[in-house]
């Protein structure tokens, strides 16, 4: 019965991004059930290899259809690195596959047209670039990208001291949003830095939300009910899942 499938399902690179988008889909759809995948070796690795890596690629297309499996009608991407990559996984009529930026990148090059895109990790520049002139494109409007590494910023992630990640990452875009009308927050996991930067007087941007919307409209344009699920459900033997 329909009611036993997982109306979305999320893959992550970082276990901490469960929570918030457990939350995010309890508030926008509240009943919907979700499941979660996290796989921290695909970043880790495209930070080495690159995202156009065969062997990367197919592994990335693995953990979307695995991520499936139990009957997804929309799979999700939460990393902005392998997004793109993620997107583009064959599932035929199985699931449509998402990437967790996309409306985010419809909002900025509306609110451009200079885009000043801020990411901690260098491997997420380039992809999350791509995806703002693509939006661009698609919007038939013309945007100027400007680009900043906040590099000092992600040991603090990678430590679990999200207040000093936060705040390194707000110094910075502050310092450097002179010739800017929109700021985009490449990753997920830079969500909490709009709140920081709320007086900056110029819109500042990030993935979760906008993107969760987009997935939980997705969900409901396959034939998913939101009401006829129980409350979220998570699984976290399948938050450890690795496929190796």
């Amino acid at each position: 019965m329909s009611a036993k499938r997982d109306a979305l399902a999320f893959v992550h690179t970082a276990q901490a991004h469960v929570p918030t988008f457990d939350r995010l889909v309890r508030e926008i759809a509240p009943g919907l059930r979700v499941r979660h995948m996290v796989r921290e070796d695909l970043l880790a690795d495209a930070r080495v290899v690159g995202v156009d890596d065969e062997a990367l690629v197919s592994r990335v297309h693995h953990a979307m259809r695995e991520a499936g499996a139990g009957g997804a009608s929309v799979v999700v991407c939460t990393c902005s690195t392998i997004g793109g990559v993620a997107e583009s996984t064959p599932a035929g009529d199985a699931f449509k596959a998402l990437r967790i930026d996309r409306a985010m990148a419809d909002r900025a090059v509306r609110a451009g047209p200079r885009v000043l895109i801020v990411a901690a990790v260098e491997s997420t520049l380039a992809p999350t670039t791509a995806l703002v002139r693509s939006a661009a494109k698609d919007a038939g409007v013309d945007v100027r990208i400007s680009e900043l590494l906040v590099g000092e910023a992600w040991p603090h992630f990678e430590s679990g001291d999200l207040a000093r990640y936060v705040a390194t990452l707000a110094q910075a875009i502050r310092a450097n949003t002179a010739a800017a009308d929109v700021v985009v927050l490449a990753q997920a996991s830079m969500t909490p830095v709009e709140a920081a930067l709320a007086d900056l007087g110029i819109e500042v941007l990030s993935s979760p939300a906008p993107g969760v919307r987009l997935a939980v409209q997705a969900a409901s344009q396959a034939g998913t009910k939101p009401d006829i699920y129980s409350p979220i459900h998570s699984f976290p033997d399948f938050y450890q899942c690795r496929i190796e």
